[in-house]
C-alpha cells in the first residue's frame, strides 16, 4: 500500500514538472518498485538511478536532470519526517554517541584506518565533482531543468493536496506495519516503540553503508531497546521484519523491472540520448 502511495506522490510530482505531457500512474509506480527492489540489495540507494531511468523514459520530452530533481523533492517530505524523530530521540535522550554503539556499528573501520577512510571519501567526492561538472558541460540549462523539477512547489495548495498527503500516507503504512511486525514476535506494539523503530530505520536510511540497511538498524534498535526488549527477541523482530521486506521488495521490485526492460526499445532509446 505505502508504495502505491509513493508513486502516485511522485507522479503528481513530475506532472506539475510536465504539465503539458500525460503522465501516466502505471510506469511511475513500475519505478517505483524496481528501485525499491535494488534497494535492496544494493548500499547508497542505487535504486534511485534505476527509478530515474525508468521514470525518464516514459515520459516524452523529459530529461534525466529533472527527473532526479522530482525525486530529490519527493524525498524532501521523508527528510523532514525522519530527522524530526531522529530529532526527538536525540532531544529525549535516547540517542548514543558513536563509541556506545559497538562493534556491530562498522563505521569503527574509519576510526582506526583514517589515511584509507580519508582517501575513499576523496575519491567519492572527486567522482561526485567530475559527475557535477559533466552534466553542467553537456547541459547548458542545467540550472532550469533543476528547476523545472520542484514545480509542484510552486502552489502549495498543490504540493499538500497531491502530494504531501499521499506521503503522509505512505508514512502512516509504515507504522501501521511496524506495529503488525511487533505484536507478531511478542514484543509491546505501542507507539513509542513503533517510533523507536523507525527512527533506527531513518538512521539506516540517512547512513546507507549497506543492502537494507541490515546491521545499521540492528545496532542502533539494540542501543535504543537497551534494559527494555530481551536481546535475542529484539534481533528476531528486526532481522524478521527487515528480511520479509526486502524479499517483497526484492520479488515485485526485479518483476516490475523485467516487465518493464522487456518492452524497451533499447536502439530508439540510444539515439534519443544522443540527440
Amino acid at each position: 500500500m505505502r508504495l502505491f502511495a509513493v508513486s502516485r506522490a511522485w507522479r503528481n510530482i513530475i506532472q506539475a514538472a510536465y504539465p503539458k505531457e500525460p503522465v501516466r500512474w502505471r510506469p511511475i509506480i513500475g519505478a517505483v518498485f524496481a528501485g525499491v527492489g535494488v534497494n535492496a540489495i544494493i548500499p547508497a540507494r542505487g535504486g534511485e538511478v534505476v527509478r530515474v531511468f525508468l521514470a525518464k523514459r516514459s515520459i516524452d520530452g523529459s530529461t534525466y536532470a529533472t527527473i532526479a530533481s522530482t525525486l530529490i523533492l519527493l524525498s524532501l517530505f521523508d527528510f523532514v519526517v525522519a530527522s524530526s524523530l531522529v530529532t526527538w530521540a536525540g532531544v529525549s535522550g535516547l540517542l548514543p554517541g558513536l563509541d556506545a554503539l559497538g562493534p556491530s556499528f562498522d563505521f569503527g573501520w574509519a576510526a582506526d584506518n583514517p589515511r584509507r577512510a580519508f582517501i575513499a571519501l576523496g575519491v567519492i567526492l572527486l567522482i561526485l565533482l567530475a559527475v557535477l561538472l559533466w552534466f553542467a558541460e553537456q547541459i547548458g540549462d542545467f540550472k532550469e531543468r533543476i528547476a523545472q523539477g520542484f514545480a509542484a512547489l510552486r502552489d502549495i495548495g498543490y504540493y499538500f493536496r497531491r502530494v504531501a498527503l499521499w506521503q503522509a500516507l505512505d508514512w502512516s503504512c509504515r507504522f501501521i506495519a511496524i506495529l503488525f511486525f511487533l505484536s507478531a514476535f511478542g514484543l509491546p506494539a505501542t507507539i513509542h516503540n513503533a517510533l523507536l523503530v523507525q527512527v533506527s530505520a531513518g538512521l539506516a536510511s540517512l547512513l546507507p553503508i549497506s543492502p537494507g540497511g541490515i546491521g545499521t538498524e540492528q545496532a542502533f534498535l539494540l542501543y535504543l531497546f537497551s534494559g527494555q526488549v530481551a536481546r535475542g527477541a529484539l534481533l528476531a523482530f528486526s532481522v524478521g521484519m527487515r528480511l520479509t521486506l526486502i524479499t517483497v521488495n526484492v520479488a515485485l521490485g526485479f518483476a516490475a523491472l523485467l516487465l518493464t526492460l522487456r518492452t524497451t526499445d533499447w536502439r530508439a532509446h540510444v539515439a534519443q540520448s544522443r540527440q
